[in-house]
């Protein structure tokens, strides 16, 4: 049975997919899908990483530290952050088919999202300032999403990324939404949801379910862990009082255009034109290229 037939192994726990010095290696073979990795791995102060890109685009995303990144003829200063809840990153795209260095002088944790990609595009840095940071929803439902690598962003062929930032008590992904249908209203995208915590023993909870009920999943997450989203719809994710909530969310689909197009659960659709009866909560947003906001 393939990811995109049923339900096996998308709640992946911290360290269940880790791979030598990798915190977490999904590749689109692993997941058992075509399109949508990550890669998540620790640099020790003074240390460098060689990457291959091989068949896949991809981004060098600061968790936390900064680095240098040398791919082609280029090399770029990524200033990155102390953390994911201190403020939005600058990042760099990588083409496919590159040889890539990444080093940091002072040590740090960096993502690698990627996508299987056919065309080689230019490798190319984006400054945290133009990250476009967006509030959505209202009242618990309040959350930021940074927007940093979005349809509108880069000349990718198939990667897309953004984060999001959820306040304790708050939920986002919701209403229950999915993309895995081409149409006018909606994309075919794989997801990955990588969680981080700003507190060592905070946890949240997510869920992902198919609306002819061939599976629900409801899980316990935690700093670190890993959901994947073949199909169906996901959401919400709610994050326990006390402890703000981060995911990096992967996705990339066989579309001739990136597109995050999708629709929503139609039993819980009516959300969202009740927010404009609710206040935002005035915690959101949490960060911005310039450090913390609240």
């Amino acid at each position: 049975m393939t990811q995109r037939e049923g339900a096996p192994h998308l709640h992946l726990p911290r360290g269940s997919v880790a791979d030598g010095r990798d915190l977490v290696a999904i590749t689109p073979e692993s997941a058992g899908w075509r399109y949508t990795g990550l890669r998540v791995f620790d640099l020790a102060p003074g240390e460098e990483r060689v990457v291959e890109t091989g068949p896949d685009e991809a981004l060098v995303l600061p968790l936390a530290g900064g680095c240098t990144v040398t791919v082609d003829a280029w090399s770029f200063t990524l200033e990155g952050r102390a953390s994911v809840f201190d403020r939005v990153t600058d990042f760099v795209y990588l083409p496919t088919r590159s040889t890539v260095r990444i080093a940091s002088a002072l040590g740090g944790t960096f993502a690698l999202p990627t996508a299987r990609a056919t065309r080689r595009g230019v490798a190319a840095h984006v400054p945290a300032s133009e990250v476009a940071v967006e509030v959505r929803g209202a009242g618990s439902a309040t959350r930021q999403l940074n927007n940093f690598f979005s349809p509108s962003v880069g000349d990718a062929e198939r990667l897309v990324a953004v984060e999001v930032l959820t306040p304790g008590g708050n939920t986002s992904s919701y209403p229950p939404h999915k993309h895995d249908r081409a149409s006018d209203a909606e994309a075919d995208l794989e997801e990955i949801y990588y969680f981080r915590f700003d507190k060592s023993d905070a946890f949240g909870m997510h869920r992902t379910y198919a609306g002819d009920g061939s599976f629900d999943v409801t899980v316990t997450v935690r700093d670190g862990d890993v959901f994947l989203v073949p199909r169906g719809y996901h959401g919400p994710c709610a994050a326990m009082p006390g402890y703000d909530m981060y995911y990096l969310n992967v996705l990339a689909g066989p579309g001739a255009a990136r597109s995050l197009a999708f629709t929503d659960d139609p039993a819980h659709t009516w959300i969202r034109p009740s927010w404009s009866a609710e206040a935002r909560d005035a915690r959101v947003p949490m960060t911005s290229a310039n450090g913390r906001v609240r």
